[in-house]
């Protein structure tokens, strides 16, 4: 079963589409205010990284085609979310240790208890855009965005699902900044919508690009040497790891372009491999040639993992 992208939703502070993840350059730029993108309401109570999902969602289903001023265009138990993000609720989990010691149990607030839960950002976006199918957060380090792509693509090809929206999201905040070593992330999200390549022919939908191979490996050089022995060709782009050029050698695949969107953009953890999933749609929508190689992980971390797209075919 064919898998294809056909939604995509970027909110960034410098980016609000797929090729400007590519072309963005670096400079100050106010936060995203999800109440301009979103409206107010149904925002109280949710965390930072809950509100930015909702932005990047209700971008990426409504480049699919798949929501309007009515509501969803399929049905709901036809739609699935899996939310990537490692450090979306690290600010409430902390406040809610702090408020503890400071005071007690007694002092926390119940409208905050849900946002504790990891797979908040994931459970809201689904609720919020009555998303019924099958519900999915993965919080998984390095690999996270990546491994959300895949496990979308899986439910796919499962026959779980009809079609997926995958949320890669990132908080900026001070116990984050603390975690990171003073490093910003990018606080922002990127949305998806995977969805069966038969489903959207059906219903005359736009086709950004095509899903190809993922596998995962202990390193980048293995996890390479596996993509181009699944793929049988040489890329026309390399999506580098979040730690970029220095976990990958120039004589891995020797003469590819290279785009490390962590250089460009901070740390983007968990949503990086979503993110890089845009950016190569941006690739694609600027007349770049596929395949593209996309990586995450570094040979430091648990694994590595790759995922390939093409340029989606012209019918």
């Amino acid at each position: 079963m064919k898998v294809v992208v056909t939604g995509v939703g970027v909110t960034l502070p410098r980016a609000s589409s797929a090729q400007s993840l590519l072309t963005a350059v670096a400079r100050t730029a106010e936060p995203v205010n999800p109440e301009t993108r979103v409206g107010k309401k149904g925002l109280r109570y949710k965390d930072r990284a809950t509100q930015l999902g909702y932005c990047a969602a209700d971008a990426a289903l409504r480049d699919a085609g798949l929501l309007s001023e009515t509501g969803l265009a399929v049905a709901d138990n036809s739609v699935g979310v899996v939310a990537s993000s490692n450090l979306g609720n690290v600010d409430t989990v902390t406040g809610a240790l702090d408020t503890i010691a400071a005071e007690t149990t007694m002092g926390t607030s119940p409208m905050q208890l849900p946002n504790a839960s990891s797979n908040v950002i994931a459970t809201s976006v689904a609720i919020r855009f009555g998303l019924r199918g099958p519900n999915l957060m993965v919080c998984n380090g390095a690999t996270s965005g990546l491994d959300a792509v895949y496990w979308a693509a899986n439910m796919i090809s499962a026959g779980r699902v009809t079609r997926v929206l995958v949320l890669g999201v990132e908080p900026d905040n001070e116990p984050v900044r603390k975690l990171l070593g003073g490093r910003r992330a990018i606080d922002g999200a990127v949305g998806l919508v995977l969805e069966d390549a038969d489903a959207a022919a059906e219903r005359g939908a736009r086709v950004h690009a095509e899903v190809g191979r993922y596998t995962r490996a202990g390193g980048v050089r293995k996890c390479v040497d596996q993509l181009s022995d699944m793929d049988g060709g040489v890329p026309a782009l390399l999506q580098l790891p979040e730690t970029g050029g220095a976990v990958v050698p120039p004589e891995i695949l020797d003469g590819v372009p290279r785009y490390d969107l962590a250089k460009a953009w901070g740390v983007a953890s968990g949503a990086l491999g979503v993110m890089q999933c845009a950016a190569t749609i941006g690739w694609f929508e600027g007349r770049g040639a596929g395949p593209v190689y996309v990586l995450a992980g570094s040979d430091d971390d648990d694994a590595t993992a790759g995922l390939v797209l093409q340029r989606a075919e012209v019918r």
